[in-house]
């Protein structure tokens, strides 16, 4: 049973203006949007003062203007033709975030952008940066002026760091003619500096280079993107801040997970980063907040009448937040044997989700409002003791090899593939209500989702109609965040025919099937962020702390214990253990019940 979907649109049927828009432009730079930056449109709520010098003077000074008197409604086709109108300028304002959000504009008539990518030679830089700049390129998003450079200790020209991102490139947005000639024009825009990151005099030679390419515009922006080892985080930044910021305009750092390996050592790299930069500079990326149905999360709940009465433990048995991969280490088991799936998955992506699903509504769309109400989750959870953990590895299954069989992870190591973690909110709104944390890889699937259990009916009339198991009548949210993402609710329902017999089936909304085109990368979503300045979905420094507060207690104890995590198959359901564990809260996980979805 699928929900209703508009009417597919015929090939002369009418385009919304902002597609008639997209189609207009050609790629490579002026698609989707002008060069004008899309924040710096006048807005009906004041804007913020912007971050950067000189701000205050000029296109953001200028007071917003009253908004045009609407004429009376009358009959006939003017009430039409006005609720269109209304409607289109709902539709130009969604599409643009910084509407959206009533963020404090770039003025790009007289700014540059400069993104500096340090680790520019490693898998993420290559796999995920390059192509989400290039993306966002290619849609229009990003200013005239506008360059890129790599930074990394290998020595390497222009040219061939331009052939080296060249085949990560690829066209996968909504459209795909002229790839090659955006392709070209953005590499055009990309160079490299090679360079120490302990020693100024690589920082200091990539500043002179940039300077030089930045001197058309009075205001330069500044980003840089520390996608490098976390022994080395400390004084890159320290020398990027020092030596290369910028000293016209904004300069803003992401950093990338992890954020330490406990409290402590979190701590105090948050003490060597505000020794350089102010806290508005800091943009502490997780990449999982940036995906579609994550950032969905709050509209679904706070935008939909139906689902915030339910969202209490009056209603909701249990919620269970699955991160399985299909694959090991293969190869990389060097870096994930020093943090452990606990680290690497569950202190910071679920963890995550679960404050982003469990906060009250907060004020408004202010990213400190937002994330004013994930750290009152935080901390209000209680902390994760042994008992609220299994833990797991697994081991070889016919050819394919265990943890320990990967050359790079040290023989007879304790690190954990898995991990299934109990945790409880001690709040008004779920006191009570088990939240199953599971993470683990080499399983026998890829699946990411968000499951929410309700409660039983009470004195329910059909009891008897619903088989021997009664916990197979609940009804079940589910929201698949990757792969096929999808939300479905799971009903009970009467089987057509005579007489009576029941049946659970599904609302279904896939978005496959609902929406025209891909889906933005996740990286594309929150680098774009950083240009306009939007920190809603990046992590602020005392939500870490609250964060690392609530597992570094059980780490460590895990740790001093040397506790041996349970073995499974390569390619199984995991350990036996975290069927124990969520029978100890009277749950069974939804992913691995009977009938569950794998499509």
């Amino acid at each position: 049973m699928q929900l209703a979907r508009a009417a597919p649109r015929g090939p002369g049927a009418a385009r919304p203006p902002a597609a008639q828009a997209r189609q207009r432009l050609p790629p490579g730079g002026v698609r989707g949007r002008s060069w004008a930056d899309p924040c710096a449109r006048r807005r009906w709520q004041p804007a913020r003062a912007a971050d950067q010098p000189g701000a205050g003077a000029g296109a953001a000074a200028v007071a917003p203007s009253p908004p045009a008197a609407v004429p009376p409604v009358g009959v006939g086709g003017l009430s039409a033709e006005l609720d269109e109108q209304q409607e289109a300028a709902a539709r130009a304002a969604g599409a643009d975030p910084c509407l959206a959000y009533n963020l404090a504009g770039n003025d790009w008539s007289q700014s540059s952008l400069s993104v500096v990518v340090l680790g520019a030679s490693g898998d993420l830089a290559k796999k995920k940066i390059f192509p989400a700049l290039f993306s966002l390129f290619y849609e229009g998003l990003l200013p005239q002026d506008f360059q890129v450079f790599g930074y990394a200790r290998s020595k390497m020209s222009d040219a061939e760091f331009r052939e080296l991102i060249a085949g990560t490139l690829t066209c996968r947005v909504n459209a795909r003619e002229r790839c090659a000639e955006a392709q070209a024009r953005f590499l055009e825009r990309c160079f490299y500096q090679a360079g120490p990151y302990d020693a100024p005099e690589g920082f200091t030679s990539l500043s002179a280079r940039l300077d030089a390419l930045e001197a058309v515009r009075p205001r330069a922006n500044r980003m840089f993107f520390l996608s490098i080892p976390p022994n080395v985080f400390l004084a890159a930044t320290g020398n990027a801040a020092d030596h290369a910021r910028s000293r016209s305009g904004w300069t803003r750092v992401i950093v990338e997970k992890p954020f330490g390996r406990d409290a402590a050592s979190s701590a105090a790299l948050g003490r060597g980063l505000a020794a350089h930069l102010e806290e508005d500079q800091i943009y502490r990326i997780d990449h999982y907040l940036g995906k579609e149905l994550i950032e969905n999360l709050t509209v679904l709940r706070f935008s939909n009448r139906v689902f915030e009465p339910l969202w209490s433990r009056q209603y909701i048995r249990n919620v269970q937040i699955i991160f399985s991969e299909d694959f090991g280490t293969e190869g990389r088991g060097g870096y994930f044997d020093r943090y452990g799936i606990i680290r690497d998955v569950i202190q910071n992506h679920l963890l995550q989700i679960v404050a982003l699903f469990a906060m009250e509504q907060p004020v408004s769309l202010d990213a400190e409002d937002i994330r004013n109400e994930k750290v009152k989750v935080l901390r209000s959870m209680k902390v994760v003791g042994r008992e609220d953990v299994v833990l797991g590895q697994y081991r070889a299954r016919g050819r394919r090899p265990g943890y320990l069989d990967d050359d790079t992870v040290p023989k007879g190591s304790l690190t954990p593939t898995f991990a299934a973690v109990s945790m409880f909110i001690a709040n008004g709104r779920w006191d009570g209500v088990p939240f199953l944390l599971k993470a683990g890889k080499a399983l026998h699937k890829r699946c990411a989702e968000i499951r929410v259990q309700f409660r039983a009916v009470p004195g329910n009339l059909y009891r008897d109609k619903a088989g021997s198991d009664p916990d197979a009548a609940c009804n079940e949210l589910v929201i698949r965040i990757q792969p096929k993402e999808a939300i479905y609710l799971k009903i009970n329902n009467k089987v057509p025919g005579l007489g009576l017999r029941l049946d659970q089936t599904r609302l279904d909304l896939q978005y496959r099937e609902q929406y025209e085109g891909e889906l933005p990368d996740a990286y594309e979503r929150l680098l774009l962020d950083v240009v306009n300045g939007d920190k809603r979905l990046f992590i602020r420094a005392d939500e870490l702390e609250a964060a690392w507060a609530l597992y570094t207690p059980v780490l460590h104890e895990l740790e001093a214990a040397g506790v041996a995590p349970e073995l499974y198959p390569y390619g199984s359901r995991g350990p036996l253990g975290a069927h124990y564990l969520a029978a100890k809260h009277s749950v069974r996980w939804g992913d691995l019940a009977d009938g569950a979805d794998d499509d």
